[in-house]
């Protein structure tokens, strides 16, 4: 691929605006971490492995000039977004490392440790892609027209991704005649990220809008549904970006596999279902605006949740790097 959506690199964090994409292929180069944290908030960065990668960069670069602001900085980033897993896992693991011991508490062993934290996100991004797809091409060897939701490729992860991850594995086996994107409203991560993935892989691709997809499906267009997650309970219940349960539901209704792919960075083992996972509400103004863009000026009265939950009955597969799980799930042994 020709773009990085975030590396390490002189001394600073530098990331793609992905609130441009994909007009426009901004990079953003800082050693602040309040402007990082801001980033995660505005969705310049995004998608819960790389948010994760993100704050742990941050937090080595808060202690950089001084150790002592490593709770402050530690307590604004937990704050950033109340739903994706990875970014408190990773944020909790940092601290861990860095009140293991004395050596520990400063810039470069803290630096290494988030290299390393992003290294891994990646392995597990290349063993997702290959356990998602020996599962999906042991179960057909034809050409594959795949739904799928939002954006779950580097934009998302740091790697490869984690359900494009599969698409771009199946693609490399000549499985894939086509992906069908759903646009993801409000803020559009299907039409302006997923799109600037596929045309930059090469993979024949249309957007759709969010509620073409059960016509699809009814029409006999897709053949299975593959999404990201941001959180996974203990019993498999799955919290991903609002318009996934719907998904689920038809694919059910039509008779169609529902696969979900996920780091198990993204499992919660804290919370035993998906009712216990907060899910985060946005400013009502982004169903109307996008950046600078208004579509109205009229005052409307609107809601915007920014996920949903899908029940684990609804899923027929959940795809990690350790290895594809199958109903029931039970991801506390």
């Amino acid at each position: 691929m020709e773009f990085s959506a975030l590396k390490y690199e002189n001394d600073k964090l530098v990331f793609i605006d992905q609130t441009k994409l994909p007009d426009e292929e901004v990079y953003i180069q800082t050693d602040n971490y309040e402007r990082i944290a801001e980033a995660i908030e505005r969705l310049e960065i995004r998608g819960a492995p790389l948010i994760g990668i993100a704050a742990i960069y941050a937090l080595a670069l808060a202690i950089k000039k001084n150790t002592d602001e490593f709770e402050k900085a530690f307590e604004r980033l937990r704050k950033t977004r109340p739903t994706a897993v990875n970014l408190f896992n990773a944020l909790d693991q940092a601290k861990k490392f860095f009140y293991l011991s004395e050596s520990n508490q400063n810039f470069n062993a803290l630096l290494e440790f988030a290299r390393e934290y992003h290294n891994s996100e990646i392995d597990y991004c290349n063993k997702i892609a290959k356990n998602g797809s020996e599962f999906i091409s042991a179960k057909s060897n034809k050409p594959l027209r795949i739904l799928t939701h939002c954006n779950t490729g580097s934009l998302a992860t740091g790697g490869i991704g984690t359900a494009f991850g599969v698409i771009l594995e199946l693609k490399r086996k000549n499985l894939v005649e086509i992906v069908y994107a759903c646009e993801t409203r409000p803020l559009l991560q299907g039409l302006r990220l997923s799109s600037f993935e596929l045309a930059k892989n090469e993979i024949p691709y249309k957007i759709i809008t969010d509620s073409s997809a059960a016509f699809l499906m009814q029409k006999k267009l897709i053949d299975f549904v593959i999404v990201g997650a941001d959180r996974i309970a203990l019993n498999g219940d799955t919290a991903n970006k609002i318009g996934t349960y719907s998904l689920a539901v038809n694919s059910k209704y039509h008779s169609i596999q529902f696969y979900v792919a996920a780091p198990s960075t993204s499992i919660d083992y804290n919370i035993t279902s998906g009712n216990k996972i907060i899910i985060e509400e946005r400013s009502p103004g982004e169903l109307f605006h996008f950046g600078k863009h208004s579509f109205i000026t009229t005052k409307i009265n609107a809601l915007n949740f920014a996920f949903d939950i899908t029940p684990n009955e609804l899923i027929d597969a959940i795809i990690t790097e350790q290895k594809v799980f199958l109903p029931p799930f039970d991801f506390s042994k």
